[in-house]
């Protein structure tokens, strides 16, 4: 068994050091704010994230000295942590140590993806990417969960592949970062929209037009930004699209559903009480279409909604008047 330091204390932080822990790894979760670990050691549960799971055996700190000699490093903090998370392991982080980012979004600072920024500040880690389907509150209660690891070494993501997989977590390898990371962090916007259908009662076409036709987008900005084309039909891609637009675990389409019914961005993220990756990834999804001139009207749409620039009628109006095309295109203008 090997030793894993988990950096972020939230839900699916946590939900990860239980698993780890269940296999028989020796699992740190370190927390930012010394009475989060106080708190944790104390209780050996997560009361606000994950109420009623034990926490037994898993070692609560937070000393960020902890990622010396560990075997593997992941990283699930909010994106917009995933910058100081890193630079702050940074003298502590070893030659070739593997970091694992599990978190789904992007750099709010630079629009990079995440494992851009952490290589940046980590320039001698292995770093991989971890996304999926996998709603922490089902994972802590051992529900059966697929993930995909990905590494630009394909023998590296099948080393994590093992190190990860439990009986209740399989994980799939795979070389394809880019796809990975983006099916990952773009999802989050599509999932946002459709929670703002349901909140405005659009119906269940709405939500899978919009479901089907996000995902074309997604796939236009990943293969333009070089990811290939059969990792969103994957567990990253139409896999998590699905459990984060259909389920009320996902966040972003509970925030979704807030806005839907006159909430403001803000008002909707306190509501919820976690982070909204979506929120925050529109804008960067937004950026990398202009800058990429791929066409990504979905996620224009939320943009100009997030900015205020839009009504969410004035958005579907604008989506449903677009001029008719065929529904198989080009996933890259030549």
């Amino acid at each position: 068994m090997a030793k894993i330091t988990i950096l972020g204390s939230g839900s699916w932080g946590t939900a990860l050091a239980h698993s780890l822990c269940a296999k028989g790894h020796e699992v740190y979760l370190w927390s930012r704010k010394e009475e989060t670990t106080l708190a944790l050691t104390e209780k050996k549960e997560n009361e606000r994230y994950l109420p009623g799971v034990s926490l037994a055996g898993i070692r609560f700190t937070s000393d960020i000295t902890v990622v010396r000699e560990a075997e593997a490093c992941i990283l699930a903090v909010p994106s917009s942590a995933i910058r100081e998370t890193a630079m702050r392991i940074a003298p502590c982080a070893f030659h070739g140590q593997a970091v694992i980012s599990a978190a789904k979004g992007f750099d709010p600072a630079s629009g990079k993806r995440l494992s851009e920024t952490i290589s940046e500040c980590l320039p001698t880690a292995r770093v991989s990417v971890l996304s999926g389907p996998s709603h922490a509150e089902e994972v802590a209660l051992g529900l059966p969960t697929t993930n995909v690891i990905a590494s630009s070494d394909i023998a590296e993501a099948q080393r994590l592949q093992a190190l990860l997989t439990s009986q209740h977590f399989r994980i799939y390898a795979s070389d394809d970062v880019i796809g990975v990371e983006l099916g990952g962090a773009l999802k989050n916007v599509i999932a946002l929209c459709a929670g703002i259908s349901d909140g405005k009662g659009y119906g269940d076409n709405a939500k899978a037009a919009l479901m089907t036709r996000g995902l074309s987008e997604i796939i236009r900005l990943g293969v333009a930004l070089g990811a290939r084309h059969e990792t969103f039909m994957g567990l990253s891609g139409m896999g998590d699209l699905i459990v984060t637009c259909t389920s009320m675990h996902s966040r972003n389409r509970r925030a979704g559903i807030l806005i839907g019914k006159g909430y403001t961005a803000e008002e909707a993220e306190k509501e919820v009480g976690m982070v909204v990756e979506g929120i925050r990834a529109a804008k960067a999804a937004y950026a990398l279409a202009k800058a990429h001139s791929v066409e990504m009207p979905i996620t224009e749409a939320a943009y100009q909604l997030l900015c205020g620039e839009r009504t969410v009628d004035e958005c579907v109006h604008a989506l449903m008047g677009r001029p008719m095309r065929n529904e198989t295109e080009k996933y890259i203008e030549n």
